[in-house]
């Protein structure tokens, strides 16, 4: 993997850390169905601790600062929801994190929401890995059924490419972390 775009100190250290602990190489099906060369497991990231730190110093860089709460559809916005929130916590910035289950619970605290999201709250969306953006989307249509705006988008990679144009079709501003070309492949590879 030659002829990497130049980044930033801080996302270099994540691509780094990505290319060791994350990327898989071989021969694997995606959840689209389509085959690749490339998987990328970027838990591997977010659950590290040397890794959620790089994860969240370049996040909370790139957060607009009236963001009140962080969080996504569970499992892969998860870890990078609640420890972008932890690190902006232990840097003076009050993140308030939360999960949008995959499916509505009937029981004790119902809905969607497990967190502390309220309504009115200005929201970043995250995900760990994005291919399509349909996770994403469900999420925006969730966090927005509860009464909160979904204000900004990010990923730890983009690997599909797809997502921005969905990001801009909706009005929601959108960075990723990093994409499939800082990595060294195509989009949708």
């Amino acid at each position: 993997m030659t002829d990497l775009p130049r980044l930033d100190p801080q996302r270099e250290a994540l691509r780094q850390h990505v290319l060791m602990h994350s990327l898989k190489t071989g021969n694997f099906t995606l959840k689209s169905g389509r085959a690749s060369t490339w998987f990328l497991d970027t838990k591997q990231t977010a659950c590290r601790p040397d890794g959620i730190l790089l994860v969240a110093a370049v996040a909370l860089d790139l957060l607009p600062s009236d963001i009140d709460a962080i969080g996504g559809l569970t499992m892969g916005a998860d870890p990078v929801a609640y420890g972008v929130a932890a690190v902006a916590a232990a840097r003076g910035r009050h993140l308030r994190s939360f999960s949008v289950r995959k499916e509505s619970k009937d029981h004790g605290v119902t809905g969607r929401i497990a967190g502390a999201l309220q309504p009115g709250d200005r929201v970043a969306i995250v995900e760990d890995t994005v291919t399509r953006g349909t996770s994403i989307f469900e999420a925006v249509e969730v966090i927005r059924s509860c009464g909160a705006e979904p204000a900004f988008i990010s990923v730890i990679v983009d690997r599909g490419g797809t997502c921005a144009a969905m990001a801009r079709d909706a009005g929601i501003p959108y960075e990723p972390m990093l994409t499939a070309p800082d990595l060294g492949f195509e989009f949708g590879s």
